[in-house]
């Protein structure tokens, strides 16, 4: 059988890729021969995947918990995917940087329009009765989210907001220790850090550190802000900041705050989260004031920060009850 031309070039093209290399082509084209071929299930390890979900009781909705939490994770690992791109570009341009942060909306919108799964998509009852064989672990251990919101702005932004101003100079170790979540993470009664916090720092404080100084001049803020002063037009790009702001800073947290309210409300007293965090201050946006890019903004904007968003949605949640 004689090769077509487009065959005989695609040889040449190997032959010169792997001398180049100093391997032998005819060496690799007998693995190819002796390769099965691929399967789908085989590329994206689904056996393997299917069986990562350990529920620690017979409650058949705890298994919706747990799968939930693991998807919410891979949209998180695919959102610093983007991050390392935008951040680690020999040649970042507006375009790049805009079609990037349009992925990572995409995905939080994705994650945020399926918090119905919590939301809804849990028995109640189910739901008090296996959380407490999860005690003291917490979705507020969610280390990929935290290194999200690093990647995204100036370190600066993510300290609680009654210390930044003082802390504006200061270093990155001396921020870290009045970083906002650390104040969704401690006992209701004493003001201590939980075991769930202590858990935490111990685990990804480290990472946490060096990723801050390694994006201390490639966080998106400072990006952006290189990229406008060289005279570029940015606001195809400012417009996605925006949404990523909105997304990260009220949708997310403010999902989670439905689910926090539809199981954890309980006139006249509260149910206290796993981890033991102080939920009621700690994930509305409007009291966080948590905002990555406040020269987008205008001051009104600002002060209204997730007001209207909080309130309209519990709100509603309470005429559902």
């Amino acid at each position: 059988m004689d090769f077509t031309p487009e065959i005989k070039d695609k040889l040449n093209q190997l032959q010169q890729k792997y001398t180049a290399m100093g391997q032998d082509m005819a060496s690799y084209l007998d693995g190819l021969l002796y390769a099965d071929f691929l399967t789908y299930w085989d590329y994206i390890h689904l056996d393997t995947l299917l069986s990562l979900q350990s529920p620690k009781t017979p409650i058949p909705d705890e298994e919706i918990f747990i799968m939930y939490h693991q998807i919410t994770e891979l949209y998180f690992k695919l959102s610093l995917h983007e991050c390392r791109q935008i951040a680690e570009h020999e040649n970042l341009t507006v375009a790049f940087f805009t079609a990037r942060v349009k992925r990572i909306n995409a995905y939080f919108n994705a994650l945020t329009t399926s918090f119905e799964v919590m939301v809804d998509g849990m028995e109640k009852e189910q739901f008090l009765k296996f959380r407490m064989s999860l005690l003291p672990a917490s979705g507020f251990q969610s280390g990929q989210y935290r290194m999200i919101e690093i990647c995204a702005t100036d370190f600066i932004r993510l300290v609680d907001k009654s210390k930044r101003e003082e802390l504006k100079t200061a270093t990155i170790e001396e921020q870290f220790e009045y970083i906002y979540w650390k104040f969704g993470a401690t006992e209701l009664a004493s003001g201590k850090q939980t075991l769930t916090l202590k858990q935490f720092i111990k685990k990804y404080a480290a990472q946490f550190l060096q990723l801050a100084k390694d994006r201390s001049l490639t966080n998106f803020s400072a990006l952006f802000k290189q990229l406008q002063a060289s005279g570029a037009d940015v606001s195809a790009l400012a417009e996605e900041l925006r949404k990523l702001d909105l997304y990260v800073n009220v949708e997310w947290p403010l999902s989670h705050y439905k689910s926090a309210v539809r199981y954890l409300e309980k006139d006249p007293v509260d149910v206290a989260a796993t981890g033991g965090t102080n939920w009621q201050k700690y994930l509305p946006p409007r009291f966080q004031k948590r905002i990555f890019y406040p020269f987008l903004w205008t001051n009104e904007q600002m002060e209204e920060w997730g007001k209207g968003w909080v309130l309209s949605v519990l709100k509603t949640l309470k005429s559902k009850d």
